[in-house]
C-alpha cells in the first residue's frame, strides 16, 4: 500500500505525484486532487439540488475530494440566481440524491456553506430587503446573476447587475446568522455529506468581516485583528459542535480583491487566521490563489508561513497545470490541488491527469443555469485495456 502522509507532518522528498493517498480529518483520500466548488446556478424550485445535479457530481466522484457549489445557509444567504439551499426538507432530500450518487461512484463530498453578504439583490432577499454585511459598504462594480424574469434555470437566461447596498448586521443578527450556520450542518450531516467547508474566501461575508476595507464595524466584531476574526471563529466553533472539527474545512483568498473585499495587512491577518483554525484543529484549510490575469502572486515564503502556522491538510485552487501541481506538492507548502474550470469538461480529470491525457475545453457559455447541455454531456474517454485506472 501507499504510504499515507498526515498534514505537514509528511517528508515532502517523498510526495512526487497526485496519486499518492492522504488523510483528511478520518478520511483517507485517494488521490490528491480535489474539484473545489463551482456556481453553477442549475438548482431546481425552491433552490432544490436536482437529479441532473447529482448525476454531474456522480462523474466526478473520481477525485479524491469533492467539494459542493456555495450552498446558502439561508434565503437571506443567497446572492446568485438558482443556486442551492441547505435550510429547507426539501433541499436536505435534494441534496441526498446527490450525495448518494457520489458515495456509490465512491467519491467523497463535503458542502461548502455560503452566505454572501452584501454580494446579493433585493430581489433575492426575503421580502426584497437590502442585503446585509458587516458595514454598510457597497462594493461598486461588483454585479451579481438574478433572473428577473423569472424564468428558471433551464432557461439559462439571466441578467448581471450592481449589488444592493447592503446594511450593517446588528449583533443579535450576527449571532442568528451563527445559528443559520449551525443549522445547515446538521442539515449537511442529514443530506449525507461528509464533511463542510465553510466559505470565507471571495469577498462573501466571512471574507467582509475579516478584511480591513470591507469592516468599518467599532464593535466586538470590527476595528482590532481580534475583533475581525471574531465572526468567523463563532462560526466555525458553531460548526464544529455540531459535526466536529475532523470534518470541518474552511476556503481562504488571502490575496483576492474579488467583490470588493481587501485587506491593508493580509499576510498578517491571515497568518492570524491560520493559527485560530489550527488552535480549533480543523481539518484543512483551502486556498483559493488569485488566478485572473495580472493578479497578484502569493510569495512562496508566505505559503510556507501558512504551513507552518497550520498543522492540518494545506489545499490549494487556482489555475495549476499538472506539472505545476506537482512541483508544489514537492516543496511541501500543500498537500492537494484543487482544478476547477478542467473539472467542468474533463469529468474524468484525475485519469486525464494520470494518463497525460489531453484534456477538452468547457463551454462557457453554459457555466451557468441552463439544463443538461455543458454540464452533463462531456464524455469521458475509454478506460479499457489500460491496467490500473
Amino acid at each position: 500500500m501507499e504510504n499515507i502522509q498526515l498534514g505537514n507532518k509528511h517528508n515532502p522528498a517523498t510526495i512526487n505525484t497526485l496519486f499518492t493517498r492522504h488523510q483528511v480529518g478520518p478520511y483517507v483520500i485517494k488521490n490528491r486532487i480535489v474539484m473545489p466548488p463551482m456556481t453553477r446556478s442549475r438548482a431546481g424550485e425552491g433552490n432544490v439540488a436536482t437529479g441532473l445535479m447529482a448525476e454531474y457530481y456522480r462523474q466526478r466522484a473520481s477525485a479524491g475530494l469533492i467539494v459542493s457549489e456555495g450552498t446558502q445557509v439561508s434565503q437571506q444567504g443567497q446572492g446568485y440566481a438558482w443556486t442551492p439551499g441547505i435550510y429547507s426538507p426539501a433541499q436536505v432530500k435534494g441534496w441526498q440524491k446527490v450525495t448518494r450518487a457520489v458515495h456509490q461512484a465512491g467519491g467523497i463530498i463535503f458542502a461548502q456553506l455560503w452566505h454572501v453578504g452584501r454580494v446579493s439583490h433585493t430581489s433575492l432577499q426575503p421580502n426584497g430587503q437590502a442585503p446585509v454585511s458587516a458595514s454598510a459598504l457597497l462594493a461598486k462594480g461588483v454585479k451579481v446573476f438574478i433572473d428577473p424574469e423569472g424564468k428558471g434555470p433551464e432557461a439559462g437566461v439571466g441578467e448581471m447587475v450592481q449589488h444592493s447596498l447592503p446594511r450593517a448586521l446588528s449583533i443579535p443578527e450576527i449571532k442568528e446568522i451563527v445559528h443559520d450556520f449551525a443549522r445547515a450542518t446538521k442539515n449537511a450531516v442529514k443530506s449525507g455529506f461528509d464533511g463542510v467547508e465553510l466559505h470565507g474566501a471571495n469577498g462573501y461575508l466571512i471574507n467582509q468581516f475579516l478584511d480591513s476595507q470591507a469592516n468599518h464595524r467599532t464593535d466586538v466584531y470590527g476595528g482590532t485583528l481580534e475583533n475581525r476574526l471574531r465572526f468567523l471563529k463563532e462560526v466555525t466553533q458553531a460548526v464544529i459542535e455540531v459535526i466536529g472539527n475532523e470534518k470541518v474545512g474552511v476556503r481562504l483568498a488571502p490575496l483576492t480583491t474579488l467583490q470588493g473585499a481587501v485587506d491593508d495587512r493580509p499576510e498578517e491577518t491571515y497568518l492570524a487566521v491560520a493559527e485560530l483554525l489550527n488552535d480549533l484543529e480543523i481539518a484543512y484549510i483551502h486556498i483559493a490563489e488569485a488566478d485572473w490575469e495580472d493578479a497578484p502572486l502569493m510569495k512562496t515564503s508566505f505559503k510556507r508561513a501558512l504551513r507552518k502556522a497550520f498543522s492540518g491538510t494545506m489545499i490549494y485552487s487556482g489555475k495549476y497545470t499538472k506539472e505545476k501541481a506537482v512541483s508544489a506538492l514537492q516543496e511541501g507548502w500543500v498537500d492537494m490541488i484543487g482544478f476547477g474550470r478542467p473539472f467542468i469538461a474533463n469529468p474524468d480529470l484525475p485519469y486525464r491527469l494520470k494518463h497525460d491525457l489531453p484534456l477538452s475545453e468547457g463551454d462557457r457559455t453554459t457555466y451557468f443555469g441552463g439544463g443538461a447541455k455543458g454540464y452533463v454531456d462531456y464524455p469521458s474517454v475509454q478506460v479499457e485495456n489500460i491496467p490500473n485506472a
